[in-house]
Parts: structure tokens; sequence; C-alpha cells
């Protein structure tokens, strides 16, 4: 899948490589998160507690594909039909194989243009997502590091494929060790402040 031109290349054996996957940060994504957020608020009324941007096209100045993701807190996912019923109303797809105990997953748009990630608080992923953006965000040089190593997977992984999850697994490979890095820096950093 191509999303398009972008003006992120990739050095590759000092040979310059045009990178057809990641786009430099871009404004519109906040937009584009607030007007699908409204329309999720308005499909799944109070069953949501929060709605928020995660991900790399949440985080000013990251390099990432052009997909939105958004995180969903809710009481409970026990009610899965609940949501991929409400959800497909509005042109979401449930895929439960990248779903779990943790969260409900889907995505919207071909090409891809959203994923959708439905948690609740008693599960670490609500929290795990929001440590990461928000610590990103005050951190720029971590930002800066985590844009070498999407960059180096891309280069290594010629044939990914984000539309296809199976192709798209080489590019996450070595991005769990540093989230898990961002992660305990967030926690010592929450530690510190105590």
């Amino acid at each position: 899948m191509n999303f398009g031109t972008s003006d992120v290349n990739i050095k590759v054996n000092n040979k310059s490589m045009k990178n057809k996957f990641l786009l430099k940060y871009q404004n519109s994504w906040v937009k584009e998160f607030q007007l699908e957020a409204k329309k999720i608020r308005e499909i799944l009324g109070d069953s949501v507690i929060d709605i928020q941007h995660i991900g790399s096209t949440s985080i000013p100045g990251m390099t990432a594909k052009p997909i939105v993701d958004i995180g969903v807190l809710v009481d409970s996912i026990d009610n899965i039909p609940f949501f991929v019923e409400k959800l497909s109303s509005i042109g979401y797809l449930y895929f439960p194989t990248m779903s779990s105990v943790e969260r409900i997953f889907l995505r919207k748009g071909n090409p891809i243009k959203y994923h959708l990630s439905i948690a609740c608080p008693k599960h670490s992923f609500w929290n795990r997502n929001i440590m990461f953006r928000d610590y990103l965000r005050n951190h720029p040089e971590l930002t800066e590091e985590y844009i070498q190593l999407k960059l180096n997977n891309i280069s290594i992984t010629p044939e990914i494929d984000f539309g296809d999850l199976s192709k798209s697994q080489a590019y996450n490979n070595g991005k769990g060790e540093f989230v898990q890095k961002v992660l305990d820096l967030a926690k010592k950093g929450e530690d510190s402040r105590l």
C-alpha cells in the first residue's frame, strides 16, 4: 500500500531512497482526529468516558504513517457486538486478530485512514499509550530517536505493506524495545515527582 508522496527520504548504504510509507508530521492530523472523535462520540454516546489522539500522529514533529490512531476509553469492553455494530455504521471494520483482552481494534478507510482502539480502565493499554505519547511530546530527543528507528525499519523491509497486517510486522519489530524504554523513563519521572 502506497500512501502517496512523502518528503521523508531514507539513507541506505549511503544511497538516498524515496520512502513511500512515512510522512513528516502533518498539522492536519490533529483536525482529522477531532472530526473523527466527534463522530465516534456521537455514535457511542454515554458509553464513552474519554477519547484521545494516540500513536505517532499525535506527537508533534513525529514522522508517521498517515493513519490517525484513536483511543476510546469505556467502562467495559465485554460487549464487543455493541461497539462493532455501532462503529460499522460509520465505516469501521473489526479486527479480532488484532484485538485482545485489553482492547477492541478496528480500522477505517481504503486506504486505511484510522486505527481505533477501545479500552477500559482495568487494563494497562490506555495508560501505556497516553504515557508514551505524553513522554515523547515532552522529550524531542526521544522523538528523533524513534523517527530514526522507524526509518531504519522501513529501509530493511522494502516489501512492507501496511494494508496487510502480516506484512507490517517486520516494520514493528524493534519498536517494542524502544516503547518499553520510554515507558520505563516515564515511570521513573513520575516516581521522582512524588
